[in-house]
Formats: C-alpha cells, sequence, structure tokens
C-alpha cells in the first residue's frame, strides 16, 4: 500500500461536517465514511489532478472489473476543479451507459434507478463538477442519507472538519481499507466478491437494502494518523 495522503480531525466518524473531494460514482468506503455526516463541503478552487477518482469509477463487468473514465479537456497544469471541462468529441458517453447496461441490465434495481442516472448523463453537462454533483446527490437521495452537500470557496487550514480529501488513489489498489470492512452482497458475476466498487454496483443489487450493507460495511473509528 502506498502513502496515503489525507487528514482526518477527530476520532469519531460521527455526525459532523466532513470536506471531500467530489468524485465521480464514488466507492463504497467514500459512502462508509460520509453517511453519517450532516454536510459535506466541497472546494472547487483545488488544483485539478489527473488520474484521480474525479473522472473514474469502477464496476463489475462479466469478466473483469471495468475502469470507466470521463475524458476532459486539456486546461493548465494548476487549473482549478470547476473549470474542468468533459470532452463530449470522445464516444465516452456511449461507452459508460452500454457499460452499466450490460453489467447491470439483469441486477434486481437496475430498472428502477438506472433511468435517473440516465437521464443526468444525457443533460451533457459541460464540467465534470456540475456531472458529479448532480450524480452525488442523486446517490445520496437513493441511498436515503440526510446529508447535505455545499460548495465553499474556502477551507481554513486549521479547519476542525473532517478533512478525507486525498484519502484514495487510483494508482494504489489495496484490500485493506482503513474505514471500509467489505460485507458482501449478491453480484451477478463471478464466484467471488468483489468489494468496494462504484456506489451504482451496490445500489442495482441492493436496491432499498443498500444502505443497511453499508452500515455493517462502516468501521466505527476514523485512524488520527
Amino acid at each position: 500500500m502506498g502513502q496515503r495522503k489525507y487528514r482526518i480531525n477527530g476520532q469519531d466518524s460521527g455526525s459532523g461536517t466532513m470536506i471531500a473531494d467530489l468524485f465521480y460514482l464514488p466507492n463504497l468506503e467514500f459512502f462508509a465514511l460520509v453517511k453519517d455526516a450532516k454536510s459535506i463541503k466541497i472546494s472547487l478552487d483545488d488544483p485539478y489532478v489527473k488520474q484521480t477518482y474525479r473522472n473514474r469509477c469502477e464496476i463489475l463487468m462479466s469478466n473483469k472489473v471495468e475502469l470507466l473514465s470521463i475524458p476532459v479537456l486539456k486546461g493548465h497544469k494548476k487549473s482549478p476543479y470547476r473549470d474542468i471541462k468533459i470532452d463530449y468529441h470522445q464516444k465516452w458517453l456511449n461507452v459508460h451507459l452500454r457499460g452499466m447496461r450490460s453489467s447491470y441490465g439483469k441486477a434486481p434495481f437496475f430498472e428502477y434507478f438506472y433511468p435517473s442516472f440516465e437521464e443526468i448523463f444525457l443533460k451533457k453537462k459541460s464540467f465534470l463538477w456540475e456531472l458529479n454533483w448532480d450524480l452525488l446527490t442523486t446517490c445520496l437521495y437513493f441511498l436515503k442519507l440526510d446529508v447535505k452537500m455545499e460548495v465553499v470557496e474556502e477551507i481554513p487550514s486549521d479547519s476542525e472538519q473532517k478533512d478525507i480529501r486525498g484519502l484514495w488513489d487510483t494508482k494504489c489498489r489495496h484490500w485493506e481499507w482503513e474505514y471500509y470492512t467489505p460485507k458482501p452482497y449478491m453480484q451477478l458475476f463471478g464466484l467471488d466478491f468483489v468489494p468496494n466498487l462504484s456506489i451504482v454496483d451496490l445500489l442495482f443489487c441492493e436496491g432499498p437494502q443498500s444502505k443497511g450493507k453499508l452500515d455493517l460495511s462502516a468501521k466505527k473509528k476514523l485512524n488520527n494518523t
């Protein structure tokens, strides 16, 4: 496991405010960590870093875990997240929608949730953060999590809020999670359970039981190291 650069103030994972990255259909560990928060604060002025979960997520296909990636238009090295535009000249949108249908079309709750996701995608938001915002708020709604989201201009360096930015690294796949204990549920493919995929895997497979699975998989304490 590589070094993970983040800071979390306080030990209890309870009901405070968290400062988080705005990811593309985040993994289960993300939701296990934020599910009891009162609010999530997002800074769109943070520098956009390539090859992160801001534009990537992982789903389970018939023969492998597939990484879905949204192409973005080039900006300068220190472009703020708020300025990053989606590149619709590339055929990623059809790939992602087709991938979800192929992977989860036979899942018990696919027909219930998928139309809402598809509607968001087909709006073709210009900016990456706008797409991610709409998808995340929809996921929170489906999970029945009463977590408010807020865009903030500046986050004080001495903030007492739990800061989970930089927690997940796409280059460092690992099987020991600090805030998530895998609790298997019925997936469509394979004999072995694949943990910590995008939240859509859990929603399509478990539907209204998804929050309960997150409750069981959430570790109660946060490391402060």
